[in-house]
């Protein structure tokens, strides 16, 4: 619509040109996302019920839409009788706390590794260089199991090793942005002015670096969640009762062939908040990258 305006020499309306603009962004995965924060925000007051309370007598009772279902439970109760709609709100809780959470300390975390590596260089460099390598090579879900066993699974246990294991990226996408950026015109006035090398880092360096740690940072959502996800599944991430994605997918699984809803609305929420993260980062790379902006 914007190549017909420019083609013939008109501007767009203000409504023609709101909508050009709407059109760009990416409206569902932001909706969904939003959705998902506020019901976890305000889980108490959105669920229904309280996500640990049981009803034997609703064991396994089908959504509402079902001949056999209740309007109590919406989408169905577990093999205990709780209610799926309530755990899955109060799941969205703990997942996005573990996800925002590790995000922060691990984009931290990579982040100043990474510049100190491309700036200073020689020893630094190869130290931390090697140091991303030998977690990389190391297979997360072994460490994750032997953990579970010498620790016991908790809340506390799973965020330590997703951060453990989600700085690298940053740090190695960073110390590439690092060397390009320290042998620029701007950066070598600097270091001729007398600015120190911290000074230089965070001035200079960091704001280079932003747009990249942003764009990647949104890409890991989606894997910090269906890693939490995968751990509680196998047992070893956040321990029952609590009300993970993860967790009622592994429960449910035993039932899916009577009672699929208990497996089914959990792992829909975990595809749909992983998919719009996908989204929503994909659209970020291609609005703060001046290339893509181009195309």
């Amino acid at each position: 619509m914007s190549s017909d305006f420019s083609y013939i020499g008109m501007k767009p309306g203000p409504i023609s040109g709101a909508f050009i603009k709407l059109r760009r962004l990416p409206i569902i995965p932001l909706f969904v996302v939003s959705v998902i924060v506020f019901v976890a925000i305000f889980a108490p007051f959105v669920a229904p019920h309280h996500p640990l309370q049981a009803d034997f007598e609703k064991r396994n009772v089908p959504p509402v839409w079902d001949v056999e279902g209740t309007s109590d439970y919406l989408l169905g109760g577990d093999h205990i009788g709780r209610d799926v709609l309530s755990r899955i709100i109060y799941g969205a809780r703990i997942s996005l706390m573990v996800a925002v959470t590790v995000l922060i300390a691990g984009t931290l975390f990579g982040t100043v590794l990474g510049i100190a590596a491309g700036y200073l260089g020689g020893a630094v460099d190869e130290i931390i260089m090697r140091l991303v390598d030998f977690t990389n090579a190391v297979p997360f879900i072994l460490v994750a199991l032997v953990a579970a066993v010498v620790w016991h699974p908790s809340l506390m246990l799973v965020m330590i090793l997703l951060i453990i294991f989600t700085w690298p990226p940053f740090a190695r996408q960073v110390r590439a942005e690092t060397l390009q950026l320290k042998s620029t015109d701007y950066v070598s006035l600097a270091r001729v002015s007398g600015a120190s090398g911290l000074r230089i880092a965070i001035r200079h360096i960091l704001p280079g670096v932003a747009s990249t740690v942003m764009v990647l940072a949104s890409l890991q959502v989606g894997s910090l969640i269906i890693t939490e996800s995968v751990l509680s599944f196998l047992g070893v991430g956040i321990p029952a009762p609590s009300p993970s994605w993860g967790n009622m997918v592994a429960q449910g699984r035993n039932y899916i062939s009577t009672a699929w809803w208990i497996t089914f609305f959990p792992g829909f929420a975990i595809l749909l908040v992983v998919f719009s993260m996908n989204f929503f980062g994909d659209w970020l790379r291609d609005k703060l990258d001046p290339r893509l902006r181009q195309l």
